[in-house]
């Protein structure tokens, strides 16, 4: 029985050859995109999924969402992790790590090997026991309790070492020597982009200074004991927090700590401020699985408009095997048997084109997921599987109509009038309808995704990034003659302008506060806080829209001056620019918060973006502040960029031989913010071609069917004298309805959608209509090339040979 079946279904594939073909097609397609997708899904789903006792681990932020309006920091002061461990009883272990720019370049030798390696970390001891990462050499047991130790990641390892055991070898960063004593596995997804970890005391910070309540400057997790109610961990730390920071700073921060779970820190923290961990994006994930589900749809919706539709040709076959004795449960079976052996056709070449595309999808993404059958039976299970339920799922309802056929009717030829065409009907437009809206629903998206992108890659920033150099400054001589190393950057071809500071757009800035007297009382205010030179405003081309710049010609600007953005203006509370001219502010220093900077404000610059514009504009402080110098910001002119170039290494060189050269440009850095917009640009045009393509594959189908079907009429419309375009407009205007239907209904739902991705941006732009006009008439071109062509191709055909018997 089962073999008849198989043969059966083998010689109606093959004797409808351009119905399979789309039917496989489409199919192969849909499951193609949905396997790459779903690769791609459950890859972001596994970072830290691997780390033993992780559903224990638990990041410390801070929501200070009652002050700003959806402000969330990773970061939190060094006695909220001592707090943890004294006075939380659900606490098992507490882990801190000092924030640094993760990604920023550090100078790694070994023997005569010199190179710059990004990823490091000033742990706590206790690093290893609250991430338990496999180690590939050495212990983790107190790996980090000696100042000198250094552990590292195995990809670090090869790169500096080779193919050795390196523990208790020799590595100096940026000249300070420190002794391998563990290396440990970075096959795993792990958030935090670690290359080396440092002990927590070669920081050399202060005692004192750890016992600070505000110094947001510290990565903290926390261990709890087993069975251990995390809620309740959270609400003890938030009540002796609370009460230790209005009695340390006489201030309410009104700071609300709370503890995230670490499965939900890679793809849950896209908004927080002040985070170097790698991030994912969980609002991105879920839209790509649901574009898996809507091609998927599309694809499935397509096997069920052609194989009802075609049922009209099968139906004397059904009639046959009826009226020999075969029952309406073999038929079904029969019929769906057919549609599990396209489906599995699909499958395999589904199978064979994610195999061909993954290692684009990988190099386009930056990971490194596999697709490989043999080695992993889940995966080809999982592929029968979906083999079945698709199968099922697509083919169900055409078995049922195609079985439910009485065979009276049937071998009558009279099928047409039989009761369950209207439904058919109904059935195949509603397809159609459904089909069309997600693929013009995934056009406006794509579209508006597109003018988001464009609109953070090509907003006035406020400033000036164009052809300006930007490094870190290295080695003591450099730092301490900072001044001179300037003057001799500014005497080469084509440099304009040279700032050192710290804050510069698009890097690492400073989140700090200032104190306003107000009525005798001293109001303390959260800012931005810029340490910059007398040159910064002129590099960048900040505009000052009041006041004046730091000057070298007044001797105070460089203690006793500082410089206010127009946000800064307002939430201070001067009401105008010209008001806070001359306003008197006061600055806890960095190097002893009991020591106060007094100075007046001398100037307000007009907002300019620093950071991305997923954040808005905040108050913003600038100051004279040489202790914090880094970076340097060399302006150039267009004309002779490789002079320019030339002549900074050269000046490097004199001044810092011992470290090789870096680089990058202030606009390539802004580039890089958006990375995660522009790829999900890319992969939302891809998926909605192929879902637009899908589509238009089965309304080929279908319209191929209702034009044999119709053959009979358009040959007498021509004998009648009826032109080929009135022709091609009756077969195509039913269809052309229902794209005007799945308009209509797209319409709101994207609307709605894509609402709800802009309020991510603190900058975004409107939704224009024309988005909207131009998705809905591309989505009817489209409908309209697929159909006509077939439609012309019916009414050039000979109408003899349309009215021949058949």
């Amino acid at each position: 029985m089962f073999r008849n079946y198989f043969k059966t279904a083998y010689r109606n594939i093959f004797r409808h050859k351009g119905f399979s073909f789309i039917n496989i097609a489409g199919l192969a397609l849909g499951l193609t995109a949905c396997l790459l997708i779903g690769l791609f899904v459950h890859d972001e789903l596994q970072y830290d999924k691997f780390l033993p006792e992780g559903e224990r681990v638990y990041r410390v932020y801070n929501d200070i969402s009652a002050e700003e309006a959806g402000t969330i920091l990773a970061v939190v002061p060094p006695m909220f992790g001592a707090t943890l461990k004294e006075s939380v009883p659900e606490v098992e272990t507490v882990v801190r790590i000092l924030m640094l720019p993760f990604d920023s370049n550090q100078l790694v030798e070994v023997g005569e090997k010199s190179i710059y390696e990004k990823g490091r970390f000033y742990a706590e001891p206790e690093f290893f026991e609250v991430f338990q990462l496999p180690f590939k050499y050495g212990s983790p047991e107190k790996a980090l309790e000696d100042p000198s130790s250094i552990v590292i990641s195995d990809a670090f390892s090869e790169r500096v070492f080779g193919d050795v055991d390196p523990v208790g070898k020799k590595v100096a960063v940026n000249k300070e020597p420190f002794i391998v004593r563990g290396v440990f596995s970075t096959e795993e997804r792990f958030h935090l982009p670690v290359n080396f970890v440092l002990p927590f005391a070669a920081a050399q910070i202060p005692a004192e200074r750890m016992k600070n309540w505000g110094w947001q400057q510290f990565y903290t997790y926390v261990k709890l004991k087993e069975g251990a109610n995390a809620a309740a961990a959270e609400s003890k730390l938030q009540g002796i927090v609370g009460k230790q920071i209005d009695e340390a700073r006489n201030k309410p921060f009104r700071y609300l700590p709370l503890l995230q779970p670490l499965n939900e820190v890679y793809l849950y923290s896209a908004s927080f401020k002040f985070d170097q961990s790698i991030k994912g994006n969980i609002t991105y994930v879920r839209a790509l699985g649901i574009i898996a589900i809507f091609i998927l749809l599309i694809a499935c919706f397509n096997f069920v408009n052609l194989a009802t539709a075609k049922s009209m040709q099968r139906a004397k076959e059904v009639g046959v095997r009826k009226a020999v004795g075969a029952s309406r449960g073999q038929l079904m079976l029969q019929f769906m048997g057919e549609t599990v052996l396209l489906t599995l056709i699909s499958v395999i070449f589904a199978a064979a084109l994610t195999s061909l595309l993954l290692p684009s999808l990988n190099e386009f993404a930056g990971k490194e997921m596999t697709f490989n059958l043999f080695k992993d039976p889940s995966l080809l299970l999982l592929l029968l599987l979906l083999t079945l339920v698709v199968g099922i799922l697509a083919g169900l309802y055409p078995a049922m109509v195609l079985s439910g056929f009485k065979p009276v009717r049937v071998l009558k030829s009279a099928v047409v009038v039989d009761s369950k065409v209207g439904k058919i009907q109904w059935l195949r437009h509603g397809l159609i309808v459904v089909q069309f809206a997600l693929s013009i629903f995934l056009i406006i998206c794509a579209g508006i995704v597109y003018k988001q992108v464009a609109y953070l890659h090509n907003k006035d920033l406020g400033f000036n990034k164009e052809q300006i150099m930007f490094f870190q400054m290295r080695g003591d001589n450099m730092f301490s003659n900072y001044e001179t190393f300037k003057s001799e950057l500014l005497k080469g071809p084509g440099i304009q302008d040279v700032s050192i500071g710290y804050g510069f757009p698009g890097d690492a800035t400073a989140g700090d506060g200032v104190i306003v007297p107000d009525n005798g009382e001293q109001v303390n205010h959260s800012t931005a806080m810029l340490m910059v030179d007398f040159d910064y405003i002129y590099t960048l081309d900040v505009k000052v829209v009041a006041g004046r710049p730091f000057s070298r010609d007044f001797k105070t600007d460089a203690d006793q001056a500082f410089m206010i953005n127009e946000t800064a203006v307002r939430e201070l509370g001067y009401g105008t620019p010209e008001k806070a001219l001359g306003q008197p502010l006061l600055w806890p220093t960095w190097d002893n918060q009991d020591s106060v900077k007094e100075g007046k404000i001398i100037g307000v610059v007009k907002d300019f973006h620093f950071k991305s514009l997923y954040d808005k504009v905040d108050p913003t402080v600038l100051q004279i502040y040489p202790g914090a110098y880094v970076k340097v910001a060399v302006k150039m002119s267009s004309d002779n960029i490789a002079g320019s170039i030339d002549h900074v290494k050269e000046v490097w060189g004199e001044f810092s031989p011992d470290y090789p050269v870096e680089y990058i440009f202030m606009d390539d850095n802004f580039q890089k913010m958006y990375k995660a917009e522009d790829k999900l640009k890319s992969l939302l045009t891809i998926f909605t071609g192929i879902a637009i393509f899908v589509a238009c594959l089965g309304l080929f189908g279908l319209a191929a069917y209702a034009a044999e079907r119709r053959k009979k009429e358009i040959g007498i419309r021509k004998v009648l004298g009826a032109e080929t375009s009135s022709i091609v407009t009756l077969l195509s205007k039913d269809f052309l309805k229902l794209v005007v239907i799945a308009a209509l209904i797209a319409f709101p739902l994207a609307w709605y959608a894509m609402q709800i991705w802009l309020q991510d941006f603190a900058y975004r732009i409107d939704i224009p209509l024309w988005v909207f006009l131009v998705a809905g008439m591309v989505a009817a071109l489209l409908a309209f090339v697929t159909i006509s062509y077939q439609a012309i191709k019916a009414a050039t055909n000979n109408p003899v040979l349309n009215l021949r018997m058949d």
